[in-house]
């Protein structure tokens, strides 16, 4: 039985009829399990060629089946922390260790070929959709993968975890009708990326049906806040009408852009204002007033990749469709007209 292609944590686990961490902990001589299970694991792993078998003591050596790659272009923005904290506490727990690696700026970056030299239980690519010769080195390998939150629906054939950006979107549409706008301002992302437009077309659809006929102006930036106050500087511009205007930006970042260009313009939220944002990263609490925003599970989404390429691993066949974790609706001082706070 080649070890690199079936003994994995996983497996082990899944042979002894006890769960990963439960297995992990049993190997290390940790935890407070029965004799009986103990000595059960550690001959489960002996048999199958694990590589930590009868290591009952210190952290296993690295080998494939022990770590976890978790691919993102950055590392230093309030949505990848998010994902990395996830991903780590879930990788963690299940007796992986997480390994963080970076995707360059050229479209061919061989990050799989970094991946496939050092050895790993899988990859989970945040916000990242493989090229064909990223993908087939990876399939070569026999190396899983997960898509989280991935920015497109090109390789369907993969496994993925992501939030219901539409229902996010038509909550955050309900909403501002709720409190009063009756002018709108929406500022979506990159207009190629699956989340974005899922985010506005699931605010245009519930506007339409709640409030048929009112204004609206769409723009877009690129994701950062600085590019927001200027798309909705000129929005402000634009916009015809009376009344009090409700804006719907598809991230919080986004969102913190927008207070910046409506301070400028004179205006202020929420009493000129309702504002809502998408992600509710630890940020949107900051804001004055704080913000209002949809919810994406961001950490919860990460662990459940790091859960599916562990099944995966060990054997399970990956969900056949999208996981889809739901978003939730977060009202804070951004659309509180009694309040204002």
């Amino acid at each position: 039985m080649p070890v690199a292609a079936r003994s994995t944590l996983a497996l082990v686990a899944q042979t002894a009829g006890v769960s990963v961490s439960t297995a992990s902990r049993a190997l290390r001589g940790l935890g407070e399990m029965s004799a009986e299970t103990r000595a059960r694991v550690l001959r489960t792993a002996e048999g199958l060629g694990y590589p930590a078998a009868g290591r009952r003591l210190g952290r296993p050596r690295r080998s494939a089946s022990l770590s976890i790659d978790l691919v993102l272009g950055s590392y230093h923005d309030p949505y990848t922390e998010e994902v990395t904290a996830g991903a780590r506490t879930a990788a963690t727990a299940l007796g992986y260790d997480l390994v963080l690696t970076a995707e360059r700026d050229d479209p061919d970056d061989d990050w799989p070929v970094r991946v496939r030299a050092r050895g790993t239980a899988g990859v989970i690519l945040g916000v990242i959709v493989p090229t064909s010769t990223q993908l087939a080195v990876m399939r070569a390998a026999g190396i899983p993968v997960v898509l989280l939150d991935p920015p497109s629906e090109r390789l369907p054939e993969l496994p993925s975890v992501r939030t219901t950006d539409r229902a996010g979107g038509a909550a955050a549409a309900r909403h501002l009708v709720e409190r009063g706008a009756r002018r709108f301002i929406v500022i979506g992302g990159t207009p190629s990326y699956r989340y974005g437009r899922a985010r506005v077309d699931g605010f245009t659809t519930a506007l339409a049906e709640a409030l048929p006929g009112a204004p609206v102006v769409h723009t877009s930036a690129q994701w950062g806040a600085a590019d927001a106050r200027r798309a909705c500087a000129g929005a402000l511009a634009e916009l015809d009408g009376d009344g009090p205007i409700g804006l719907f930006a598809c991230s919080d970042e986004m969102a913190a852009g927008a207070y910046r260009a409506i301070a400028a313009a004179g205006l202020s939220v929420p009493r000129d204002v309702l504002v809502v944002g998408f992600d509710d990263v630890r940020a949107a609490r900051w804001l004055h007033p704080p913000l209002t925003t949809i919810r994406q599970p961001i950490r919860e989404m990460a662990a459940a990749a790091v859960h599916a390429l562990a099944s995966t691993a060990a054997g399970t066949p990956p969900p056949s469709t999208p996981v889809e974790l739901p978003t939730e609706l977060i009202v804070r001082g951004s659309t509180r007209l009694d309040r204002g706070d």
